[in-house]
């Protein structure tokens, strides 16, 4: 969890499809992995989200177009019971396309940002929170190679506005689930000190140190590892 963790911070992100993919290869109850993996997701993207902000990367106005229309979404998709089988192989066959794109899609140093219409993002914001409240994710397995292919910022400002909203998004999921009479497994307060420890370091690293194609290839290696998660569970 700890190596997840890390791995997931370093782009910004909360690390809930790799905690899902992890609960369901020890046997942890299905009914419990989906609070489980909100709550650590809770803890690591407020880490990422810091460590990011401090460093200078955070875009506040792209945070908050998508975040208006994702925090309600996310809400009813976490009262919602989880999707079907072949939903669930399209999002993984989503995510290994993503991951390609990122691997092999070239350099970024000539990156150039791109205004994005407002309609877009609250679109962007509704389906992806949706499928995160429902999922049991933050949902920027999904938001950050997108900020990225449609060049709406480079590599760590996408990490910086993905790890708020995946925070923003958790918390209303998990309180969707909550408010349904839902409550958090015992195990996740045994778990929270190792990811929370993991999610340090790898932010740390992704939003000082990482070089941006690096991070992309990081985040091909994440996506990745979520697409296995689809097919585990």
């Amino acid at each position: 969890m700890t190596l997840a963790a890390a791995l997931y911070a370093s782009v910004g992100h909360g690390g809930a499809s790799a905690y899902l993919a992890v609960m369901g290869l020890a046997g942890v109850a299905p009914a419990e992995m989906k609070p489980i993996a909100l709550t650590l997701n809770i803890a690591v993207s407020l880490v990422a989200m810091t460590a990011f902000y401090r460093a200078g990367h955070f875009r506040p106005k792209l945070f908050w177009v998508l975040a208006v229309a994702s925090v309600p979404a996310a809400f009813v998709g976490g009262w919602l019971q989880a999707p079907a089988p072949v939903f669930k192989m399209i999002l993984c066959a989503a995510l290994l396309v993503g991951a390609w794109r990122l691997a092999f899609g070239g350099k970024n140093e000539d990156f150039q940002s791109r205004e994005a219409r407002p309609s877009v993002l609250l679109l962007l914001g509704f389906v992806i929170g949706f499928l995160s409240g429902l999922i049991g994710i933050g949902g920027g397995i999904f938001l950050t190679p997108l900020l990225i292919f449609f060049r709406w910022c480079p590599a760590k400002p996408a990490a910086a506005t993905s790890a708020a909203f995946i925070f923003a998004n958790s918390l209303s999921g998990l309180s969707g689930f909550l408010i349904k009479g839902g409550s958090v497994p015992s195990l996740t307060w045994m778990l929270l000190p190792a990811v929370i420890a993991g999610g340090w370091l790898g932010s740390c690293w992704g939003s000082k140190r990482a070089h941006t194609l690096t991070l992309q290839r990081v985040l091909a290696v994440v996506l990745i590892v979520a697409a296995s998660k689809f097919v585990i569970i």
